[in-house]
C-alpha cells in the first residue's frame, strides 16, 4: 500500500505527539501531585479538582483528545496497519473513541458540582466508558493487522497493540483510585505509536534525501 509524504506525516505527527505526551504528564501529575492535596470529596464528579478548576480541566482534555483523533488519522492514512478491512475498521474505532472520550469532557462541565451517583453524571460516565470500549477494540484489532502488515519493524511494530492492550485494561480502572494514572500510561501508550510514525517518518525522509544525492553523483 502507497504511504504518505514522510514530511507530511512529520508535520502532523506534531499534534499526535503533543497530545499524547501531555495526556500522560497531566494524568501522572494529577495522580501524584491532585489526589494526595485534593481537599475536595471523592464523591463529588470534579473529584480531585473543584467543580471551577473542572470547566478548565475538561475543555483542555478535548483539545487532547482531538489531537489524538488526528494523530489516529494519520496513522491509518500511513498505511502501517496494512490495506486490509480490519486495518481500516480497527483505525475509524479509535478514531472514534478518541471523539467520544472528547464527548465526554464537554458532558462533564454541567453536572461538574454533582455527586457521582447523581442521574446528571451518568450520561457522562457512559460515554468515558463508550470511548474506552471503542478505543481498546480500535487499537487492538490495528495491533494485530500492524504486526501482520509487517511494514514496521522492531521495536515500532508492538506500539499499537501495547496500547489496545493498555487500553482494555483502562476500561476496568474507572471505579478505582489509580484512574488518573491508567490515564497517564494510556498516553504514554499513545506517545510510543506517535514517536514511532514521526521517527519512521524521519528516516524514510532521510533515506530519500539520500537517494536523490546518489542519483545527482
Amino acid at each position: 500500500m502507497a504511504r504518505t509524504d514522510p514530511a507530511a506525516v512529520r508535520r502532523r505527527t506534531t499534534g499526535f505527539i503533543i497530545g499524547s505526551a501531555a495526556t500522560f504528564i497531566s494524568g501522572m501529575l494529577v495522580q501524584l501531585v491532585m489526589v494526595p492535596s485534593t481537599n475536595v470529596s471523592d464523591q463529588r464528579w470534579s473529584y480531585p479538582w473543584t467543580a471551577d478548576a473542572l470547566v478548565g480541566v475538561s475543555l483542555l482534555y478535548f483539545v487532547l483528545h482531538l489531537l489524538v483523533a488526528d494523530g489516529l488519522v494519520t496513522f491509518g492514512r500511513h498505511g502501517v496497519a496494512g490495506a486490509s478491512r480490519t486495518a481500516r475498521a480497527g483505525v475509524g474505532l479509535a478514531v472514534a473513541g478518541a471523539l467520544v472520550f472528547g464527548a465526554a469532557e464537554l458532558a462533564s462541565i454541567p453536572p461538574r458540582a454533582a455527586l457521582v451517583d447523581d442521574t446528571s453524571v451518568v450520561a457522562a460516565i457512559a460515554l468515558f466508558v463508550l470511548g474506552s470500549v471503542l478505543s481498546a477494540i480500535g487499537l487492538l484489532m490495528i495491533g494485530k493487522t500492524t504486526l501482520s502488515a509487517g511494514i514496521w519493524h522492531g521495536w515500532r511494530r508492538y506500539t499499537p497493540l501495547v496500547a489496545g492492550l493498555w487500553t482494555t485494561v483502562l476500561v476496568f480502572l474507572g471505579p478505582t483510585p489509580v484512574l488518573a494514572a491508567g490515564v497517564g500510561l494510556y498516553g504514554a501508550c499513545l506517545l510510543a505509536m506517535a514517536i514511532a510514525l514521526r521517527t519512521e517518518a524521519v528516516s524514510a525522509r532521510s533515506a530519500e534525501a539520500g537517494g536523490l544525492q546518489l542519483n545527482r553523483a
